[in-house]
Formats: structure tokens, sequence, C-alpha cells
């Protein structure tokens, strides 16, 4: 029989009917301790108050109308982040992966303006940007791109943190460098912040754009707003999504008036984007998250969980190898396949995500208790002791 949902996902074998802050419940009646937060995009949990009520009363007054009218509410978003961060200007879409689209035409728009034949963009291995054309271009893994071909041409995949083969690669073709400042699927893999500084020298150097895509390490993740605030170097044009909906699809490109001068009338648009029940939704995420206390008891949060994740490692020197990342956006290195210990998760009801490099994610809401963070630890620790007993 063939299935009614396109078979591209391995789901695993649960369905939650509901969720209450870092907490899913099963049909059954279970109760799952959710460390994953729908991939890093539930950043202040489940059904969360502020964000059900901001949901709900727009919804009560205005859907859709489209971007050819003024959107009250996405004007307000759009101050909040570029009051926020270095950017001048935003577009808005529905995910990480339109961001994508729309970096990449940016940044080829912005030289083929100057009249300069600049079309190439340098990736790095392990990436992750999305799946639409270009997204899969850049990253340039088999797994992302066999039997998709012709590819869309003009990427550039050097070795992660080959700086000669960086320089190499980087020539008078070449119209932007794209990088995660954290790799996420790659396996929570960070971009050292003189790696970051380096690139922005580069770029400044050559004339490159620097994009950043913060799909995944942004909006609070870190214990910064957004992660490539740690190097105190600034992009040219950012890719978000994930957390700023809260959960609701929402995502936008950030840029320069520089990076941006020639996305001018017509040359880009979304039917979608930026509408009033997703820009309601993430004004109400900004609200929170971009704000010094809740970000400072991130990083205190943080500190709680990687010391737990520590002494999880040591006392499973079997099943883990090390931690890594940062904020509540950390990984933990396993000795054997993720997916066993994700299981494993399952059994004692706590939800983690497998990435590239053996590695487990752990990227709960960003307002997750102390006790729920000992308790995820606990539960992780009765599932890494079934693994051993196995």
């Amino acid at each position: 029989m063939i299935p009614s949902i396109l078979p591209t996902y391995s789901r695993a074998p649960m369905q939650f009917v509901k969720g209450e802050g870092c907490w899913l419940i099963e049909a059954d009646g279970r109760r799952f301790l959710d460390m994953g937060a729908g991939i890093a995009v539930n950043v202040l949990g489940h059904a969360n108050p502020e964000l059900t009520a901001a949901l709900t009363k727009q919804a009560e007054t205005l859907w859709h109308v489209s971007n050819l009218y003024q959107i009250d509410q996405q004007q307000e978003l759009a101050d909040r982040l570029t009051e926020a961060t270095f950017a001048d200007t935003v577009f808005f879409t529905n995910s990480g992966t339109e961001a994508c689209e729309l970096a990449v035409k940016m940044a080829r728009k912005y030289w083929s303006d100057k009249g300069e034949d600049r079309v190439e963009i340098v990736a790095f291995t392990g990436a992750f940007h999305g799946r639409s054309s270009a997204a899969i271009a850049a990253s340039g893994a088999e797994k992302m791109v066999k039997g998709f071909g012709p590819l869309l041409p003009g990427f550039i995949q050097v070795p992660f943190a080959d700086h000669d083969a960086l320089r190499a690669a980087v020539s008078d073709k070449t119209c932007a460098i794209i990088i995660e400042p954290i790799q996420g699927e790659g396996g929570i893999v960070n971009v050292p912040d003189q790696c970051l500084k380096g690139l922005r020298d580069l770029c400044d150097e050559t004339g490159a754009l620097l994009i950043f895509d913060e799909v995944q390490c942004g909006v609070g993740r870190t214990g910064k707003l957004f992660a490539h605030e740690w190097a105190g170097v600034t992009p040219d044009i950012m890719m978000v999504a994930k957390g700023i909906g809260g959960g609701f699809p929402l995502g936008a490109v950030l840029a320069t008036e520089n990076a941006a001068s020639g996305m001018v009338l017509g040359t880009h648009g979304s039917t979608y984007g930026g509408n009033p029940l997703a820009c309601a939704v993430g004004n109400a995420v900004m609200k929170t998250v971009a704000n010094d206390e809740f970000l400072d008891e991130v990083n205190r949060k943080a500190g709680l969980l990687r010391q737990k994740l520590e002494g999880l490692v040591a006392a499973h020197p079997g099943v883990f190898e090390s931690v890594r990342g940062s904020g509540l956006m950390l990984g933990v290195k396993c000795k054997i396949a993720p997916g066993e210990v994700v299981s494993a998760g399952f059994a004692e009801e706590v939800i983690v995500v497998p990435a590239a490099d053996n590695t487990i994610r752990l990227l709960p809401p960003l307002n997750i208790t102390d006790a729920e963070i000992s308790e995820a630890v606990v539960r992780l620790d009765r599932a890494a002791s079934a693994l051993k007993a196995a």
C-alpha cells in the first residue's frame, strides 16, 4: 500500500498529543522530558502562555493579507530585530531553508549590481543549511545531493578548520562565505571565536560578503541573542529561523543596508512570509528572549547542564566520550551509535536528538528549570546504564 505521507522520515513509534513547558505527553499518557525542543525550535517550551496569548489575540483579528499591504506586526518585529542586531533591514520567510535561498540570491545580486562576475560561495564540510537546491549545493555532502543533480553551480566546499584550503578557495570570483557559528546537524561543532574573526578579516580584505547561518544556534540558544556576538564580529547577512517563532513557522534574513542593496522592488517575495500570525508570535518571543536578565539565566542553566553532562560522561566511559557546544546547545559525543542512545532515552522518557559525528544533541527550551535539567540527566544516566547492561 502506498503511504499517504511521503516516506522521507524515519519516525519514532510515538505520538504526542499535548505539550506543557519542557514536557510532551504521549497518547498513552507517558510524560517525556523534551531536551530537543522540536530541534531547537520551542525556545520557550510547549504551549507557552505568552506565545499562546499572542497567537490567540492575533488569530481573532487578522491572519493573512499578503505582502501587498502594510503589516503592523511585521514592522514591529523588523524594528525589534534591527534594534537588537547589526542589521539595517529584514526580510521574513517561513523557514530556515527559505532564508538560505534569499541569502544566496542577495549575495549574488550584490555583485551583479556592481557589474562584477562574482557568483561563487564558499561553504564548509559538515555544514547544513537546509534542503532546497541552494542549500544542498552549499552543503555538498553526498547524502544531501545524491540523485538531485544537476546541482546549482557556484558552491565550493572547504574542509572545516582548514585555513590553507579556505585561503586557496577564496578568489576574485567569490561573492560570499557562508558558515554556521556552531554546526548543529554536523554534531555541535563550535567555530572558535578567532576563526570567526579571521573570516570577518578575510571578507573585509577580499570584499566577499560574510553570511552567518544562525538558524539553529541563534535566538538566545548560546546565552547571547545570536551566537556570533560572543566573537565580537558581525556578518553582512544572517539567516534566522527555528527559535524566532517559538514553534510557529517563521524565518528571516537580516542584512546590512550595503549587503541588501541589490534587493530592490520585485527582486524577491513570499506569499506567507511575515504574516500577522507568525510575526505576532515572533514579537512575543523577542519580548522575552532579547533581555539581558533572561540571557543571563540561559548562561547559568547552561553551566549547570554542562557540569551534569560532564559527570554523565565520566560515569559511563563506555557509552560517552565528551561534551561540546555552547549555552543550551550542547552535544555529547558517543562511543556507540547515537541512535542507540536516543532509543534508550525514549525508554526512560527523555528526548534527545541525534546528529553527525556520533553525537546526541541537547537543545532544551531556554526556560527549562534547574529541577528539569537534573531530571533529564538522571534519565540519561539510567539510559546509559541500560545500554551497558545490554
